[in-house]
């Protein structure tokens, strides 16, 4: 994966005491935990906001962990491509099948260390379900799906449960779906109505 600002050692610690006293300040709480192994796909739910993508930057570098998160390709063109791609952006086109899925899942088997989001919405308008790329890229992998959230009703946000994919795609969700449930996005009324495996 490239160089991004999470391997710039004093630049990173600065970032992680501002991004703790920000979010302080802010009024927003740390939840959770990382796992202790070095490889896991994040999903990044409820995705509804522009605000989802700076906050859970601040909580990756309170967490201090070195993230890689995919968007869509639109957001890094210039003058900003390059520092999105700095701050561990990966650009993604939806509009075409790429072997996204596979081409990640050698990624994770070729790093000895990949944290990646994933927004499984993949858009701030109402999906009518989850893309079920990551629960994919996670069980093809053979790494745990850590459910990442922003909680704006009650200003926390972090790591929830870790979810190891059993292959049985519908009962996981049911799992996933039951903890995101607890969940209040920024625009509720653009959250996912469903969470089910649909194509990647």
């Amino acid at each position: 994966m490239r160089y991004t600002i999470f391997d710039t050692p004093i630049l990173n610690t600065v970032l992680h005491w501002l991004s703790v006293a920000v979010l302080k300040i802010s009024g927003w709480q740390k939840e959770g935990q990382v796992p202790a192994t070095s490889k896991y796909v994040v999903i990044a739910a409820p995705h509804t906001s522009n605000w989802d993508l700076p906050l859970g930057l601040l909580f990756a570098f309170a967490f201090r962990v070195k993230v890689h998160w995919m968007g869509k390709d639109s957001m890094f063109r210039r003058p900003f491509g390059g520092f999105f791609k700095w701050l561990g952006g990966i650009p993604v086109d939806r509009s075409k099948s790429t072997g996204m899925v596979a081409q990640t899942v050698q990624a994770f088997c070729e790093s000895e260390n990949l944290v990646l989001i994933i927004a499984p919405e993949g858009t701030r308008t109402k999906p009518s379900r989850w893309r079920s790329g990551f629960y994919h890229i996670a069980q093809g992998a053979g790494v745990p799906v850590v459910l990442g959230f922003l909680d704006y009703d009650r200003k926390a946000g972090g790591a929830g449960p870790a979810v190891v994919p059993t292959g049985n795609i519908e009962a996981d969700m049911k799992t996933m779906r039951t903890f995101y449930a607890g969940v209040t996005p920024k625009h509720p009324d653009r959250m996912s109505s469903a969470i089910a495996g649909a194509s990647a």
